[in-house]
């Protein structure tokens, strides 16, 4: 078949090396000047920046994609695994801190904050054993609980990757006559939320943050999402935490190259304005290099804005209205930071937590607005990969998930990120305002006007139960015959594996026709 895909990320570069190698002809269209989707690449001064994902999980989903051809991982790039695994700053118990308005402190002053806070921080280790003694220091009994968490947490994640994950599934039928989920299914805790589940085995509130963090990831909270994602607990501690040297951005390199020896034609800065349709059938995709026919088109691009700008109403399985009562992930915002120096008492992976994370999540669900005392993700591969920064010099982002479609003015994001930046030397105990070279904010406006995002969300669909497996959108344009999706808003769902097991499953589909 002659195949048009439209945009870059991982699921369309997935899609495109899959169905090339079934010996299709394939053209990728992307808007943006270069691949990646969410994952693209900034560079500044030296400085080589993720724009997006920055956590190599699951890596046995990586090089079951990558055995399609023949490959693992470590044949494109070298892999690292971190330790500590990432690193954790707890709240110092105080709702405010003394000195909020000081706006300058003395070298010695951020030395002995340094020593302060240094009981409120938890570094995650690689090795199983001592991370049995950090539970033990936890709460009593901690250690054995953990294992016993974590040998549930494996029996659903070998469960449900083959019973729920890896299976194009598209009806409840589909569960029902599913033989691995006939299996698997007592295992699964699919009709709990992941707070109440934790709860049950922890008593200590670090110990229940500690496992329920990597749910902001997936666009959730522990109140929202269900307890089957408690399987990432496996995916931290079993399967482990691991860099990719070059970052994320060298995945990318990997799978594009892999389509652009098969054949697969990719055109940068090329974006779409409108799919024809007549019968029931993408005759066309309009573009503003030009028009495009195919016998199929694969959409990776943003589902919303593809359905409901790209589509005339009588074609959108998805119109607007069904969008308004969906649970849409947060959005983030982020501020990429190249230093002059080098920071003491950051790791490579760095997780903030406010005292009252329940506030935070309220402020992005409940009640939308600029987080007031916000938990945070800090990034800075130069811990592990100098090669992404000049000499001597640290590379780091802050991210703070936050509501989406809020008032993101340039005086709204200044202000915010000052605040932030505050907060951040606060809780590292060191200075960097004035170590700055290279600056960038993105948030809401920029996920906009880059992808399209509904809303200005960074991820999509949250992770609810009724917004998970079959509840997600389908592959299939009920409307357009030869129309598929790809990506983070259909099953399996949001992240880079998932991407990869959703172009997986649409090849399976393609391959039906």
């Amino acid at each position: 078949k002659k195949i048009l895909i439209v945009g870059a990320g991982f699921g369309g570069l997935a899609t495109a090396a899959l169905l090339a190698k079934d010996g299709h002809q394939v053209t990728l269209v992307e808007k943006n000047d270069g691949p990646g989707g969410r994952a693209m690449v900034w560079k500044e001064s030296g400085f080589t920046f993720d724009l997006g994902p920055s956590w190599y999980l699951m890596r046995d989903v990586f090089n079951r994609f990558y055995a399609e051809f023949d490959k693992k991982d470590s044949d494109f790039f070298d892999v690292v695994r971190l330790d500590p695994a990432y690193r954790i700053f707890f709240g110092d118990g105080e709702s405010e801190r003394k000195n909020k308005d000081q706006r300058q402190k003395t070298e010695e002053e951020y030395i002995q904050a340094a020593v302060d806070i240094n009981k409120n921080i938890v570094d995650i280790p690689a090795d199983l054993e001592k991370n049995v003694a950090l539970f033990d220091s936890l709460e009593p009994d901690g250690g054995k609980k953990f294992l016993e968490y974590l040998e549930k947490a494996r029996k659903i994640y070998d469960g449900s990757m083959d019973a729920v994950v890896y299976p194009e599934m598209h009806s409840i039928m589909d569960f029902v006559k599913n033989p691995e989920l006939r299996k698997s299914g007592k295992d699964l805790p699919l009709l709990e939320n992941i707070d109440n589940y934790v709860n049950k085995y922890f008593t200590s509130d670090r110990a229940r943050k500690i496992l329920e963090y990597s749910i902001v990831f997936l666009g959730g909270s522990p109140k929202n999402t269900p307890a089957i994602y408690s399987l990432m607990s496996h995916v931290n501690y079993n399967l482990g935490v691991w860099f990719p040297m070059g970052g994320i951005a060298a995945v990318v390199s990997s799978i594009e190259k892999i389509g652009r020896d098969l054949g697969v034609e990719y055109i940068y800065d090329c974006e779409v304005s409108k799919v024809n349709v007549a019968d029931g059938v993408a005759k066309e995709v309009v573009t503003n290099k030009g028009n495009f026919s195919a016998d199929l088109v694969v959409m990776n691009g943003d589902m919303v804005y593809s359905e409901t700008k790209l589509l005339e109403p009588k074609y959108q399985t998805y119109p607007e209205k069904y969008w308004k009562n969906k649970l849409i992930a947060p959005s983030a915002f982020m501020i990429y930071l190249g230093l002059n120096k080098k920071l003491k008492n950051l790791a490579h992976h760095s997780l903030f937590f406010a005292n009252d994370w329940i506030t935070h999540f309220n402020e992005i669900f409940d009640n939308p607005q600029w987080p007031t005392a916000p938990s945070y993700y800090v990034n800075c591969p130069t811990k592990t990969d100098a090669s992404l920064a000049p000499d001597g010099c640290e590379n780091i982002f802050i991210l703070v998930p936050v509501a989406s479609d809020m008032e993101d003015t340039a005086e709204v994001r200044e202000e915010y990120a000052k605040k932030m930046i505050e907060d951040f030397e606060k809780n590292i105990g060191e200075e960097i305002t004035s170590s700055i070279m290279v600056r960038r904010v993105f948030s809401q406006r920029d996920f906009k006007a880059m992808y399209h995002a509904y809303k200005g969300t960074s991820l999509g669909l949250s992770h609810t139960l009724m917004q998970s497996s079959i509840f997600r959108p389908s592959h299939q344009s009920k409307k357009v015959k030869n129309l598929l999706y790809v990506g983070q808003y259909t099953n399996p769902g949001i992240g880079m594996p998932m991407c990869l097991i959703s172009a997986m499953q649409v090849r399976t589909i393609v391959g039906s026709k």
